[in-house]
């Protein structure tokens, strides 16, 4: 029995030691934390710049407003006045030509290019509503000798240089004389002779039919919905200049429209109005951003003929002559910009430029406003304040000093480009040493437009390249680019302007001289500076 009480303990005893053991491997022991093996992480997936990211340091840096400045010149086409030298001239040699012209004005820190694309009822495009120039080809509806677009070919060319484009029409004036065998079968004169009216030695479309004024707006939209021009652009011809003992012959067509008690001269400036009011509603519904100016005669009214009038002594006048009311267009924002031309010199008794600039100046209804000169007078006219060269100096520093005008245009190309190349030097070096953006203007609805954003920089060799955070949007026409050695030099910094309208790229090349600090800008069609960026770059390699 007691054996058996003593195996019973024993294995009481074991069974107590097991469980004992069991409990203490379970009892969690306090360990100090050694350090954590570095682990290999799964590189993510992002896009990343081609250069190291220490390369170039965004710096969060103001830059001033850039200077802007009106700077166009007028190419007039008509009997082949500036380009081409010659309608039989061939395509080749038409393209250099216009591209001296180009190159030529690009180098005097230009910025406009207004260019004749409608004469006399024909075109220098492909047009469902007129025959090809003979200013172009050599014979009216004769096409050129190639296959390239010479519209959108100029248009190309002149944003390539940072130029805009305007596109410039007559839109009354159907034939530039009375030779109408020269004239296509496929002209207006054929087609709808019931819409021509003779007066003097030419042929015009009658302002007062509205068939006329329908007509006018299809060859308006058909431009501005094939072609990447910045503006539509009138001159100064709507009722034509007076002829001596000539009545121009719309009677007919006044009787049969007239407004109860309305004068034949309200009348014709209704039809004026209308045109450009319709012009301007058929601009904006295609494309908002092209600008509708117009460089009407450089005097509204005599102040003889009312009191608000210049203190001048024209012949004949905008209002009274020529049934044109530029006060009316801008104070009812039917137009962007107005071009007054004023094509005298300072103190002319007649016509003052001086008198005239300072009356248009505090008239402009908040629309822009430039100044037409008439360099072609240069050496070359009765007044002999022409026959000094620092005549047109004087006249384009006179307007810096009037607020509300905002640069100025020349006629014609030819005259500060075949002639008088020193009066266009002391432009430049004087006045025009530095290049500058034109104005910009304001939507006139909201417009939604995609800012771009750099996101990744890359110097190879001579050429900086530009990661986007996306496609630029379709609004966004130049790249404006600038470098300097510090912050305070790159505000004053030559820019370059890069043409990018409609590409969509993500990724651009751009010359550089690899310099410490780099300002990257983006303009939109409207010409605002929607953003700026600045770069600190650590490793220049300056000369």
């Amino acid at each position: 029995m007691n054996r058996y009480v003593s195996l019973l303990f024993l294995l009481f005893g074991f069974l107590f030691l097991m469980v004992a053991c069991k409990t203490q491997q379970t009892i969690p022991q306090k360990v100090e934390p050694k350090p954590e093996t570095p682990r290999e992480e799964t590189p993510k997936i992002e896009p990343i710049p081609p250069s190291e990211k220490t390369d170039f340091v965004e710096v969060n840096f103001e830059l001033p407003q850039q200077p802007r400045e009106f700077r166009g010149f007028w190419v007039a086409t008509v009997v082949n006045i500036d380009w081409p030298e010659s309608g039989t001239d061939s395509w080749e040699k038409q393209k250099a030509d216009f591209l001296k012209l180009l190159d030529y004005y690009q180098g005097l820190n230009f910025n406009a290019a207004i260019v004749q694309i409608r004469a006399a009822g024909d075109a220098f495009y492909p047009s469902n509503y007129a025959p090809w120039s003979r200013y172009l080809t050599g014979q009216e509806g004769k096409s050129p000798q190639t296959l390239e677009n010479p519209l959108s070919w100029m248009i190309r060319e002149t944003h390539l240089r940072g130029i805009e484009f305007h596109a410039w029409l007559n839109p009354y004036r159907a034939t530039f004389d009375d030779k109408t065998e020269l004239l296509s079968p496929d002209h207006d004169f054929f087609l709808h002779p019931d819409w021509m009216l003779n007066y003097g030695s030419k042929y015009y479309y009658n302002p007062g039919l509205p068939e006329v004024k329908e007509h006018l707006k299809k060859i308006i939209q058909e431009i501005v919905y094939n072609y990447d021009v910045d503006a539509i652009h009138f001159d100064d011809y709507f009722y034509p200049y007076k002829v001596a003992n000539q009545e121009f012959p719309d009677q007919a067509t006044f009787q049969k429209f007239k407004k109860s008690g309305q004068s034949i001269a309200d009348w014709r400036r209704e039809n004026v109005n209308t045109l450009v009011k319709e012009v301007c509603q058929t601009i904006k519904a295609s494309k908002p951003w092209v600008q509708f100016g117009i460089s009407p005669f450089g005097v509204w009214r005599n102040k003889d003929k009312d009191p608000n009038g210049s203190a001048t002594q024209a012949g004949q006048t905008n209002f009274d002559d020529l049934y044109a009311d530029p006060l009316t267009w801008m104070e009812n924002k039917w137009i962007d910009y107005l071009i007054p031309q004023l094509y005298w010199s300072m103190d002319f008794s007649l016509a003052s430029y001086r008198v005239l600039s300072d009356w248009w100046n505090e008239r402009s209804f908040g629309t822009a406003v430039y100044i037409g000169n008439g360099p072609y007078k240069i050496r070359d006219n009765a007044d002999v304040a022409w026959n000094d060269p620092e005549e047109l100096i004087r006249q384009v520093a006179y307007i810096r000093t009037l607020p509300a005008l905002g640069g100025n245009s020349y006629f014609s190309a030819k005259s500060l480009y075949s002639k008088n190349q020193d009066v266009a030097g002391l432009l430049k070096n004087q006045l025009y040493d530095k290049p500058v953006l034109p104005p910009a203007f304001e939507p006139r609805q909201q417009v939604e437009i995609s800012m771009p954003q750099v996101r990744g920089l890359s110097n190879e060799g001579q050429e900086l390249r530009l990661e986007l955070d996306g496609p630029l949007d379709p609004a966004i026409r130049y790249v404006l680019f600038r470098e300097g050695k510090s912050l305070e030099s790159l505000q004053t910094a030559p820019i370059q302007k890069i043409w990018v309208g409609g590409s969509r790229v993500s990724n651009l090349a751009i010359r550089t001289s690899n310099q410490e600090f780099l300002a990257i800008h983006w303009l939109d069609h409207f010409g605002r500076i929607l953003g700026s960026q600045v770069f600190h770059n650590l490793s220049p390699s300056l000369p």
